[in-house]
């Protein structure tokens, strides 16, 4: 899962960045708004952590901006203020939840989790497509459900897929995904290339249908007919 943060206090945006690549999300951080918005126009995220009160101005005027680029990317605002009316503006023009300074890590956790179930997975915590079951809160992967030993880019990788399932995802896409900001750092996709190349080896070891088809010259398809 990857997450936007748009804040313009480091301090915290980096205890925010730190718990959440904890909990093995690919986190990238925005100090301002031009930035926020320029990488929501390159990149795909699962969730923007979006503070409305910026240097430059309310976060709340770009919240069209930021959570239209895709149905399945949620939002959910920090503020100082607690003040009701901005909570409903907010929402209103929106964001999926609303949270006040300061908060626990953990609430905040617990809430985007939330806001990517409700996005993507219709409030599960459970994935099932045919013989594939994922279980969002332990990362588990289960084939015909007999669990499946996944490294954490594998299952990014698996998730990613399944959430753009039908979808002709293009090789400069996954790896922006996977790797954030460091892509820039990668001399190739070997490296994609050999994760991509082990989860299929590992679904299809498990009596998983081969879902996952190469585009050549472009990237991948996991087309799932059923």
């Amino acid at each position: 899962m990857k997450i936007l943060i748009v804040e313009d206090e480091f301090e915290l945006a980096e205890s925010i960045e730190s718990y959440f690549k904890q909990e093995g999300y690919v986190c990238e951080h925005a100090p301002n708004l031009k930035i926020a918005i320029e990488k929501v126009s390159v990149y795909e995220y699962d969730c923007i952590i979006l503070d409305i009160n910026l240097p430059e101005g309310s976060g709340l005027s770009a919240l069209e901006a930021l959570g239209n680029k895709k149905e399945s990317t949620g939002t959910l605002i920090l503020s100082a203020n607690q003040l009701l009316d901005d909570r409903i503006d907010g929402l209103n023009r929106g964001a999926d939840d609303y949270l006040t300074k300061p908060f626990h890590l953990a609430e905040l956790n617990a809430r985007v989790k939330s806001i990517i179930r409700r996005k993507q997975h219709k409030g599960s915590n459970e994935i099932n497509i045919n013989e594939i079951k994922i279980n969002l809160d332990s990362k588990q992967v289960f084939i015909n459900e007999e669990e499946v030993r996944l490294t954490k880019k594998e299952y990014e990788l698996l998730l990613f897929f399944i959430s753009n399932k039908n979808r002709v995802l293009t090789k400069n896409s996954i790896c922006e995904y996977i790797y954030g900001d460091f892509i820039d750092q990668l001399d190739s996709f070997d490296f994609i290339y050999s994760h991509i190349k082990n989860l299929r080896k590992k679904l299809i070891s498990a009596g998983c249908e081969d879902y996952l088809n190469t585009i050549y010259g472009v990237g991948y398809n996991f087309k799932i007919s059923s």
